[in-house]
């Protein structure tokens, strides 16, 4: 398929124009399929918020949508698919938490030749179709840019990590441990591994800062499972001050819900990358749909703002756009915290 074939294809805008535009390489449509969603998670502001972008976008492209929830639990996931296998499904989207121990599942619906689409994570073995998410290690880098310039290249920082069994939680970590080693070399960072939970983050967070009174900055890698806590331990420690005050700490984090857009604005938090969860939601099943078609992609730029790149032989990913975000969109190439395209201002 030619390049100018593939972008056209890519465009959830001209979705409805998909089999025929397309038909001639796939030799099929997808309307009406039956397509299975997994939602990995219920118990974070941004996986909530994905949840409810899906069956508004699964309504425009025309897909019967059955989904489950498999909790953050791989045995649950598991299971899932095999409740959607029984359901007749045409096509999966998955989100897995652990990357790694979702390979015999995929394994499976190969073998039943369903096509998979993976939203948010690349698993690290297996076949998906298609994987749908931003650049992560740009995540990492972004906040590094971001708190070295700020805390002009000295100071402390403590890194809420994710879960490091989750491709996200190595590149976001691994890519701001590189930064700052290359780029901020005055900067210490305390990593405090939290397997994506809130609860755990605020623990560490509060050793830390009684260990070390002096840190200056904070990333955290998921506002939607570490901001309230982060913000009830500063709180609680007289240092939920804003920008100015010599006792400020200067956070930036990573989702794009729409609290921390507040939380920016009142001074709270100075940054985050906004993690596109309706996107997410809107590819993971234009993708589906496309595969279920039989559409071909190859890597190269897409028409909505995009790169699909190839991780490894055999894998294609589309790297969404992940703006970061300040409160008057002054630092060198982010957006407002009230500007209106963002998700985090729109969702309701």
């Amino acid at each position: 398929m030619k390049r100018k074939t593939l972008a056209a294809c890519a465009s959830l805008a001209a979705a409805a124009l998909l089999v025929s535009a397309c038909n001639n390489n796939s030799g099929g449509g997808g309307g009406g399929k039956i397509v299975g969603v997994d939602y990995p998670r219920s118990d974070t502001d941004f996986w909530n918020s994905y949840i409810k972008y899906v069956p508004q976008f699964g309504k425009q492209l025309g897909l019967d949508l059955k989904t489950t929830n498999s909790e953050n639990d791989i045995a649950k996931l598991t299971a899932n698919v095999q409740t959607l296998i029984g359901q007749g499904v045409k096509g999966v989207v998955l989100a897995p938490q652990d990357t790694a121990a979702v390979a015999p599942t995929l394994s499976q619906l190969k073998q039943k030749k369903i096509p998979v689409v993976s939203v948010d994570t690349r698993p690290d073995k297996g076949d998906v179709y298609m994987v749908v998410r931003a650049d992560n290690k740009a995540y990492g880098e972004k906040a590094c840019k971001f708190l070295g310039d700020t805390l002009k290249g000295k100071g402390k920082v403590a890194m809420l990590e994710g879960d490091l069994a989750s491709i996200n939680g190595r590149d976001r970590t691994d890519a701001f441990n590189q930064c700052m080693a290359q780029n901020y070399k005055n900067i210490k960072v305390i990593g405090l591994p939290t397997e994506w939970k809130g609860d755990v983050g605020a623990n560490k967070l509060q050793t830390a800062l009684a260990a070390n009174p002096d840190i200056n900055g904070i990333y955290m890698q998921a506002g939607g499972a570490f901001l309230a806590p982060t913000l009830n331990v500063l709180k609680q420690k007289g240092l939920l001050v804003p920008p100015g005050d010599p006792k400020h700490i200067a956070i930036i984090s990573n989702d794009g819900i729409p609290e921390e857009m507040k939380a920016i604005a009142a001074g709270q938090i100075d940054a985050t990358v906004s993690q596109p969860a309706d996107l997410y939601a809107k590819y993971a099943l234009f993708y589906v749909k496309a595969a279920i078609a039989g559409q071909k992609f190859s890597p190269g730029k897409t028409d909505h703002g995009s790169t699909i790149v190839a991780p490894r032989p055999g894998v294609l990913e589309d790297q969404l756009p992940a703006p970061l975000v300040t409160k008057d969109g002054s630092y060198p190439g982010s957006l407002k915290s009230t500007d209106p395209s963002l998700w985090g201002n729109q969702i309701k």
